[in-house]
């Protein structure tokens, strides 16, 4: 059931670091990129859902995106893109703009910037439990992990040195790129283009992020590692059925796909959904105070199902109005 979990976590720490761990690790190609774009495509219906909160005197619009999609899918509706247009502020999970965009296959140096988000996760990462990584694990647990390694063209021992989650985010980086997944093609980068001298904002700090994982019981780590190994075979098929209910505009399968399954684990979801959202919609409800229009784009998940950014503004008192198109 933890396998679905892979998908949100995995994407929200892909969003955050921007391949640096990719670096490290080792880069690949996927030669079927087209093909899961189309099939992506196919899905189209109304559109990614989008909300609207608002009193007398401000407007704010709550997107759902998804940090990674294939090549070539149009989503960007008119609807989504006029609420975009009109907005004074744009807020983001971070914001990605200080992120520069990298591609491991150009075969140049990662910029400096990379490179500091990267020595910030590995110092974060570094195991101190006196062993190695697969130390940690029992026996069947060891052997999936290096099958899996290797299967990605990984040294086995490429992360004995840090935590799991470390390793979770490295080998899902790796074998999204082999899947045909970019953050490059993620909604965020996508508006970042669009949001051209807008004020901007952002809930979290790309360290915040990271500490979220490391943060995390060494148990609920080397769970959720065990799980992604587990889970890299199908882990394209799971992306291409997330991102069709998103494209559907359907809030309650992607809760299905994502949020459920990280139900399983209450420590995960406290910190990865529930404890964030409960932040967020704070943050909302103030900024009602001040005057003005705001598009906040966040994950999908945590604006599907329960627990979402839409319950905690209920218990709060506000509603979120779903905008049909």
């Amino acid at each position: 059931m933890l396998k679905k979990l892979i998908l949100s976590a995995s994407a929200l720490a892909i969003s955050a670091c921007a391949y640096p761990t990719t670096t490290l690790a080792h880069e690949h190609e996927s030669h079927e990129h087209e093909a899961h774009a189309h099939e992506a495509a196919e899905s189209t219906a109304s559109g990614p859902a989008l909300w609207r909160v608002a009193d007398e005197d401000t407007t704010i619009y709550l997107f759902g995106t998804v940090h990674l999609l294939p090549e070539g899918l149009d989503w960007l509706s008119p609807t989504v893109e006029q609420a975009l247009t009109s907005s004074d502020q744009f807020v983001s999970e971070i914001d990605t703009s200080l992120i520069p965009e990298y591609d491991p296959a150009s075969g140049t140096p990662p910029p400096p910037e990379l490179m500091a988000i990267l020595q910030m996760q590995m110092g974060l990462a570094q195991l101190t439990t006196g062993g190695t990584l697969r130390d940690l694990m029992n026996e069947e647990d060891r052997a999936e992990y290096e099958t899996a390694m290797t299967d990605l063209g990984l040294p086995v021992a490429a992360f004995d040195g840090f935590e799991p989650w470390f390793a979770i985010i490295a080998m899902s980086q790796v074998a999204m790129t082999q899947a045909g997944l970019d953050a490059s093609n993620g909604v965020e980068r996508q508006l970042d283009h669009l949001i051209e001298g807008k004020d901007r904002a952002a809930f979290e700090t790309v360290e915040q992020q990271m500490g979220f994982f490391d943060g995390l019981p060494m148990e609920s780590q080397l769970t959720m590692l065990d799980e992604s190994v587990e889970g890299f075979a199908v882990m394209r098929e799971m992306f291409d059925q997330m991102v069709g209910e998103w494209v559907e505009g359907d809030p309650d399968g992607l809760a299905a796909i994502i949020n459920d399954a990280m139900a399983a684990d209450p420590i995960l979801y406290d910190t990865l959904l529930t404890q964030r959202n409960t932040n967020w919609a704070g943050w909302i409800d103030d900024r009602l105070d001040q005057p003005g229009t705001v598009f906040i784009a966040v994950g999908a998940g945590h604006l599907a199902g329960q627990d979402s950014v839409q319950d905690f503004l209920t218990e709060r008192g506000i509603t979120a109005e779903r905008i049909e198109y």
